[in-house]
């Protein structure tokens, strides 16, 4: 179930969130009535909650002067493999917010010809998840990771900020961590999934649209809706603005 967090910024309740994906994720979608949350480690961004070259220097000003130089390094790699570890016991479910639809995110996360897009707003989102699990829910702080300091003390800070690179991507992120914390004073052997896990939403709770890539053939249209009555469900399924003709006059 959606739970608020003092370092969660969550937009306004009547944002519009998208998320696109490719059919067979949105059949998936469908099937399993749940929503996938990726592990940290393999979201593809080598940078996934990691921290900057401010925090390190700032780490390295408080304690170098109080401790010997083999304490230093011992806290130094306790720090380095906790904060490293933690990408693997943090699963994330992207969100792209926007009051319209986004040529760019089509490129980037679906495909022209036979993507799809979930168009809903964040007070659906929240209002969905059926999971006993606490699901936080956030806006992404893109900053510049050579002059920024990201707040320390809480776990969850440096999943909400991600590099200027990514600006574009105008992220709401959906965050589980489920830290197994026998393992925190081992080697940290134990993985909770493999590369990700599915937590339960009310599907016409979440979904206000399913919109078709741009560019799909009327017989991927006519598809989409098919297998969304084939599962008994009754979103609107329309054709992307996108493809909308011009007027010239």
């Amino acid at each position: 179930m959606y739970k608020e967090h003092k370092v969660f910024t969550p937009p306004a309740s009547d944002a519009i969130l998208w998320r696109y994906m490719d059919f067979t994720k949105f059949v998936s979608l469908l099937e399993k009535q749940a929503l996938f949350f990726a592990r940290a480690d393999k979201l593809g961004d080598p940078f996934e909650g990691s921290l900057t070259k401010v925090n390190e220097a700032v780490r390295s000003m408080s304690l170098k002067d109080q401790l010997s130089d083999e304490q230093f390094r011992t806290i130094t790699q306790v720090i380095t493999e906790g904060t490293k570890n933690l990408t693997r016991w943090t699963l994330i479910n992207c969100w792209h917010e926007n009051a319209h639809e986004s040529e760019a995110m089509w490129k980037l996360y679906a495909r022209e010809t036979d993507g799809i897009t979930i168009k809903t707003d964040f007070n659906s989102l929240k209002n969905s998840f059926t999971c006993s699990e606490n699901i936080f829910i956030g806006s992404v702080n893109y900053v510049d990771y050579d002059s920024h300091f990201i707040p320390e003390g809480n776990a969850f800070y440096p999943y909400l900020h991600k590099r200027k690179s990514f600006e574009h991507e105008s992220e709401i992120r959906a965050i589980v961590q489920e830290v197994p914390i026998s393992d925190l004073r081992g080697d940290f052997p134990q993985d909770i999934c493999d590369i990700g896990k599915y937590y339960e939403i009310d599907l016409p709770v979440l979904i206000q649209e399913v919109v078709v890539a741009p560019f799909a053939p009327d017989w991927f249209l006519e598809l989409v809706k098919s297998v969304t009555v084939r599962y008994n469900f009754e979103f609107p399924v329309e054709k992307s603005a996108l493809a909308d003709n011009p007027t010239w006059g």
